[in-house]
């Protein structure tokens, strides 16, 4: 029986990955992004335990996404008029570097609160350039359109699987051998990705000498984005979602030792659980063929991960927190990636 438009087929769920460079870039990205997830748990265990302050998490947070709510309007123009290649592998050096000097300053003992926020700030700043470039990227590498779909899904899934495995390790690790490691051993994963960026190839997209100011471009394409109904509900929509549900992450620290009575290895817990739910979206997404009835399934994992959300905030026992987390993790990833399906099918 022939699968139709709106089923989902197994076979399908890597058939992006026979693409070489995305290939290269799949398998870079997921050891890349496992020391990406150490750093997060150990940076916010790192904050608590210097400042035992709910708020300085929120600091930090605040410190870590404030440039790139500033920056991401213009890298997105400019995502359009430089190479995104090089864009990208500019981006995970810097990031690299990021990683090794907060390592430094852990290992030494001298690290404080500033030295955190101001590399925070650094590190949002890259960041604001590093995601819609690398976004876009995405649809260099993949040759027949039909597979973006997948692509995307798979990008959810390579971050997710690093999501499962990395927190999970880094709270073993900190507990044994301190936050500096894993802040090291996230400089060093950075390796693998960038040696894959040098081995992908890539003609160079054509960019044509716009010399239209860059308000002018912003301005056509917000223009176009909130004239389209369909468009500005889903940006809306994700919008309400990354400002009012996805900060949950941030206390989850402060979840873990005072809710919980835990250490550093019950975050890592409860991370791996949301990873292990957001891997089971990405997998799910990445499955399902086409884009049509992918409004019905946000709607669902809407509602998934808010009921599970309400619940966690009354929960007092590790496991049924671990339990929570999962649905969170799978309804928040599911809403994510349909989004954006939806959002690249349209533009393309």
């Amino acid at each position: 029986m022939k699968s139709n438009s709106n089923s989902v087929d197994i076979k399908h769920i890597l058939r992006a990955l026979r693409y070489r460079n995305y290939r290269l870039f799949f398998i870079g990205q997921v050891i890349s992004l496992i020391g990406t997830w150490m750093q997060y748990l150990a940076m916010s265990w790192l904050i608590y335990r210097l400042t035992n302050s709910p708020f300085a998490l929120g600091v930090i947070g605040f410190a870590s996404q404030i440039t790139a709510f500033f920056v991401s309007p213009f890298s997105g123009v400019w995502a359009d008029r430089w190479n995104r290649h090089r864009i990208v592998i500019v981006t995970q050096i810097l990031a690299m570097l990021q990683a090794f000097v907060l390592a430094g300053l852990v290992m030494s003992g001298v690290i404080q609160v500033w030295h955190i926020i101001v590399l925070s700030i650094f590190l949002g700043l890259v960041n604001s350039f590093d995601m819609p470039v690398r976004q876009s990227f995405t649809i260099d590498m993949i040759k027949n359109k039909e597979d973006l779909g997948n692509a995307i899904a798979l990008n959810s899934l390579m971050f997710n699987l690093a999501r499962f495995i990395g927190p999970m390790v880094a709270g073993f690790v900190v507990a044994s051998f301190g936050e500096g490691v894993c802040f090291l051993i996230n400089g060093i994963s950075y390796t693998a990705v960038i040696i894959a960026l040098f081995l992908i190839k890539i003609t160079p997209l054509k960019v044509e000498n716009n010399r239209q100011p860059i308000w002018e471009s912003m301005k056509e394409g917000f223009l176009y984005t909130f004239g389209f109904p369909p468009m500005r509900f889903i940006l809306v929509l994700m919008g309400l979602v990354s400002l009012v549900v996805m900060p949950y992450a941030v206390l989850l620290p402060a979840f873990a030792k005072d809710v919980l009575r835990g250490n550093s290895r019950t975050l890592g817990f409860l991370m791996g659980a949301a990873g292990t739910g957001a891997l089971a979206g990405a997998i799910f997404m990445a499955a399902k063929i086409g884009v049509r009835g992918l409004g019905k399934i946000i709607s669902i994992a809407i509602f998934m991960f808010g009921i599970g959300l309400v619940i966690l905030s009354y929960a007092s026992s590790v496991w049924l927190s671990l339990v929570l987390m999962v649905f969170i993790g799978f309804g928040l990833m599911v809403q994510m990636v349909s989004s954006n399906t939806v959002l690249q099918t349209i533009t393309i």
